[in-house]
């Protein structure tokens, strides 16, 4: 059954590779263009279709800002669609949805990310209202006043739910001394403490032409774009940005036990470490070993042993979150309460099995085939080429990176994945979050 599934998969990723990739080997490569007052733009042509989306990243997220002040980036991400000097939320809402387009600004740990999708025939009102969220924001009392009510019923919110719990319980006790400690949408003891000034004086230190990166795809030429966003944003001044420095994140040096006990008839496990950085130069094997271990669906071990043979969950998955820092490795489950501790070593078994035996060349070539064959389905759409450009260029990974993902994946042998796993996968000094009715989980600390 397992190889009817795998079968099947690659057949259906060789098919849509064939297609797109017909498509993307025909287009130029990305332009990158530095304006004059510091937005690094990078552009990709595709005439087929008369849209352009901007895609933004703006070195404006939560690492930035204090533990006391924990969700201001988020706040601040927020507050500016919801009215400028010029327009009100509802106008701006309104101008955008009647010619069809939309805007979105948003903040996670690393960044801020807005996002433009208009018809080529309106791209003028389009970047009109970008530019005018971005550099004229009102910050609304009221908005503020509101937006945090709103973050804070949803936190109040989430206190049920066992996967949040899980996640947010995992990610403060192995970043405590790092940023990425802090969920992204603030405290409910935090988010009281913003006040207007903060914002604005988070807005005013951070968002800043040179502190942006623009990605820009679609039916636009380079010299329209060039002059289209000098048009709008030429007004935006840009000004020295001071990022702070961030230490890294301190890796564990012991078996580390959270039990948070809830009636529940499921447990749910969070297990892991430290992982890497998006810059890492091991990236592109820990990709293909993760693939192998529990990020590849139902063609991975932890699937094959944990669901398929034992039947203890009907999901279970394996992941390294790499960002501007070392972001977490984690496997994700739920289980019976019962099956907690079974599930548990089960993973652990895997984990240390990966780092000490040779994959199989069968499961070195499937992964490779997969990683690389649905490569294309990255770039499919003009706001996922967007996306990922804008991304590119935030972690300096180089406008060759079309080409050389898949060289540098299919580059990856048995004894890369070996050496990675030993280096980046710990079955003894790792952090386990288990979040169950605990009297029947029986799980020892």
């Amino acid at each position: 059954m397992k190889q009817i599934r795998i079968l099947f998969t690659l057949i259906i990723i060789l098919f849509l590779n064939i297609f797109f990739l017909n498509t993307v080997t025909a287009e130029e490569a990305p332009k990158r263009v530095v304006l004059k007052n510091g937005i690094v733009l990078l552009l990709q042509e595709r005439h087929s279709i008369p849209t352009v989306i901007f895609n933004l990243k703006i070195k404006a997220g939560s690492i930035y800002e204090p533990n006391e002040l924990a969700g201001l980036a988020n706040l601040t991400a927020e507050l500016l669609t919801e009215g400028t000097k010029n327009r009100t939320a509802k106008q701006i809402s309104e101008e955008i949805d009647f010619v069809g387009g939309s805007i979105s600004i948003g903040a996670n740990a690393d960044y801020a990310e807005a996002s433009l999708s208009i018809l080529k025939k309106d791209i003028n009102l389009g970047l009109e209202l970008l530019s005018d969220v971005l550099m004229n924001p009102a910050f609304d009392e009221k908005e503020l006043e509101r937006l945090r009510s709103q973050t804070l019923a949803e936190i109040l919110n989430q206190k049920d739910d066992p996967g949040v719990i899980a996640s947010k319980a995992f990610s403060k006790i192995l970043y405590l001394k790092h940023p990425y400690w802090r969920p992204v949408d603030g405290l409910e003891d935090t988010l009281p403490k913003i006040k207007k000034d903060d914002i604005v004086n988070f807005y005013k230190k951070y968002y800043r032409p040179n502190n942006t990166i623009m990605a820009v795809v679609g039916d636009i030429t380079q010299d329209e774009a060039v002059s289209l966003i000098e048009k709008h944003f030429g007004k935006w001044e840009k000004a020295k940005v001071s990022l702070p420095k961030i230490p890294p994140p301190p890796k564990l040096t012991n078996k580390n036990v959270e039990l948070i006990d809830k009636d529940l008839t499921q447990a749910t496990i969070h297990l892991g470490h430290v992982g890497i950085s998006r810059k890492n130069p091991d990236f592109y094997t820990i990709a293909v070993m993760n693939y192998i271990l529990g990020g590849g669906g139902f063609s991975s071990r932890l699937v094959e042993d944990i669901r398929d043979n034992q039947g203890l969950a009907y999901s279970v998955h394996s992941g390294f979150d790499a960002r501007l820092y070392e972001g977490p490795f984690k496997v994700t489950m739920q289980t019976k309460n019962e099956n907690a501790s079974k599930a548990i070593n089960a993973i652990l078994k895997h984990i240390e099995d990966i780092r000490t035996n040779p994959v199989k060349d069968s499961e070195l070539n499937d992964a490779k085939s997969y990683i690389v064959g649905s490569f294309p389905l990255r770039l499919d759409t003009n706001s996922k080429m967007a996306g990922l450009l804008s991304l590119i260029e935030f972690y300096d990974l180089g406008l060759n990176y079309f080409t050389e993902y898949p060289k540098k994946i299919n580059a990856v042998t048995k004894e890369d994945i070996l050496k990675a796993a030993k280096k980046y996968l710990d079955p003894k000094n790792y952090l386990l979050v288990v979040v169950a009715k605990q009297k029947e989980a029986g799980i020892a600390k």
